[in-house]
């Protein structure tokens, strides 16, 4: 009984979840967020009318179901929500909003901030500092928000093959979270897939980390830092410059289109 009692709230909680986004897409997606998006998000001119229909749908619900906040003097206004909103969501085009299940609130800045020093939490070793401030573009908090930069925000939207994307970024970290440890591994269906993702990934990250060039040219030299970085920077990548990856990294490649369940490379024609 105590099993089946559990499960009561979880189906009631999904239920008013599904019927709260069924109510927000009564609402036709306005012309000026449309004009938004095709200003701002240059990935928007690759999606056929199948992917640009399902982006509306996301962007809906994830511009009503998140808090939003300008900081550091930034007005939050519609532009800076649907340009983050579509650049968030076109991470989940093949998935869910299960997917960012622990963002809940998204802070905006207008250019470069400079991150505060983190001590050591009371449970850690030691007592040193272990973030020194350091200007950010963005950053993701486990449990707590996505910090951003307008500034970058827009450069990343508006060149869709530089192979920098903070919001892909930040927002593949959040994906990271989902599932507990912060350790460049998303939520897997099944031990299979987590075996196939450990043997994939473990090897390009090690070659990046050894400076191969045949890596760099594809991959920011910044996922070395560590695994959680790899699978940002793995993520900016293959939205970013999906041939260039299929070409040089095809088993990486094919991991992340079967976890993403896209083919950004398959888009590159309608340029």
């Amino acid at each position: 009984m105590a099993g089946a009692c559990g499960r009561v709230p979880s189906m009631w909680f999904h239920w008013l979840t599904r019927r709260r986004r069924a109510h927000i897409l009564e609402t036709p997606f306005p012309e000026a967020w449309e004009a938004i998006v095709e200003r701002n998000v240059s990935h928007w001119s690759l999606l056929d009318d199948e992917e640009r229909s399902r982006l509306r749908d996301l962007v809906r619900v994830f511009v009503e179901e998140k808090h939003w906040e300008g900081c550091g003097g930034l007005e939050m206004t519609d532009e800076v929500r649907v340009t983050v909103a579509a650049e968030a969501c076109l991470l989940l085009l093949g998935r869910d909003h299960d997917l960012y299940d622990d963002v809940e609130s998204i802070l905006v800045y207008p250019s470069t901030v400079i991150a505060a020093e983190r001590q050591q939490g009371v449970f850690e070793r030691g007592g040193a500092v272990v973030e020194e401030s350091e200007a950010i573009l963005g950053q993701a908090h486990k449990g707590g928000p996505v910090i951003l930069v307008w500034d970058a925000v827009k450069r990343g939207a508006r060149d869709p093959d530089d192979g920098r994307n903070v919001v892909f970024h930040e927002f593949a970290h959040k994906i990271d979270m989902v599932d507990g440890p912060v350790d460049g591994t998303p939520p897997l269906p099944d031990g299979e897939a987590l075996r196939s993702w450990a043997e994939v990934c473990s090897e390009v990250f090690l070659a990046l980390k050894r400076h191969e060039p045949e890596v760099q040219r594809v991959l920011d030299p910044y996922g070395a830092r560590n695994e959680a970085e790899f699978f940002a920077v793995a993520t900016e990548s293959f939205f970013e410059r999906p041939v260039a990856l299929k070409g040089a990294l095809p088993e990486l490649y094919a991991l992340l289109s079967g976890f993403y369940r896209q083919d950004p490379a398959a888009r590159e024609p309608r340029r």
